[in-house]
């Protein structure tokens, strides 16, 4: 059976005069873009130019929410409660709507970020917080989750679209989690050794861990972080490897059905 999966990277994410990342070049590798709302990074007019560029090369649109951090560009933990993250969340993907629909594109996801996302990971409560976000927007659009975490399961009891993700350029410790940016060998900077991860998630159903535990996990959605130096690289050694072994690289909304 033809094995088929999103492609997406997190993208928009200059600010001002500032650019973060190739997004033209990866907006014509991958399949989705994590649109960065302007509270971790972007602003209007990068907001603007990211969604127009992906809606003429075909690229679905999500919402990229985060804590309110740009000089942490988000990656800095935050205490909030459930209340300020349910308005928070719904306050960015509001903003990225009103941009989309000015270049004629329409929101279908949302994937939290940084800090939130890593929080949201293994909180319950925090979790729901951004579902409910979602579903009070729209009970329509696919909840993005990294897989097997309690954003997952989330999405799930409140009824959403639920996609589960992997990474391509991160490493994993042995609960399934994330090992902190922080850490050595956190990131994965060989493009054949990321491609070969993502090559075992897809067609074994596992994560291997940095100690070499294999960890069952389900994969709707592979990500490859757009700020990273070697993003383009990455990604399109990923899609070339995926599409020579015959995976297809989907949009997120087509997959719907599979989840």
């Amino acid at each position: 059976m033809t094995i088929t999966v999103n492609l997406n990277a997190d993208l928009g994410e200059g600010f001002g005069a500032y650019d973060i990342g190739d997004d033209d070049s990866m907006l014509g590798i991958v399949a989705s873009a994590n649109i960065a709302c302007g509270f971790h990074a972007g602003d209007p007019l990068v907001m603007t130019r990211t969604v127009r560029n992906a809606v003429a090369k075909g690229v679905s649109l999500g919402a990229h929410p985060s804590y309110p951090d740009l000089q942490g560009f988000g990656r800095r933990p935050l205490r909030m409660s459930a209340a300020e993250v349910e308005a928070m969340v719904a306050y960015q993907i509001g903003a990225l709507m009103g941009i989309a629909a000015t270049a004629g594109g329409s929101v279908t996801h949302v994937k939290a970020h940084g800090a939130l996302n890593n929080m949201a990971a293994v909180d319950e409560g925090l979790a729901l917080a951004i579902g409910r976000a979602i579903k009070g927007v729209d009970p329509n659009l696919i909840y993005l989750a990294t897989a097997g975490s309690e954003m997952a399961r989330a999405g799930r009891t409140l009824g959403l679209p639920t996609a589960e993700e992997v990474f391509a350029d991160r490493a994993y410790d042995d609960n399934g989690n994330l090992v902190p940016r922080g850490q050595p060998g956190a990131m994965v900077h060989d493009p054949d050794v990321a491609a070969a991860n993502v090559l075992r998630m897809l067609e074994e159903g596992v994560i291997l861990s940095v100690t070499g535990k294999r960890i069952p996990c389900t994969v709707h959605s592979v990500c490859v972080h757009g700020d990273e130096p070697s993003a383009v690289a990455m990604a399109g050694n990923l899609r070339l490897t995926l599409e020579a072994k015959g995976v297809r690289i989907v949009p997120l909304p087509e997959l719907r059905g599979r989840f």
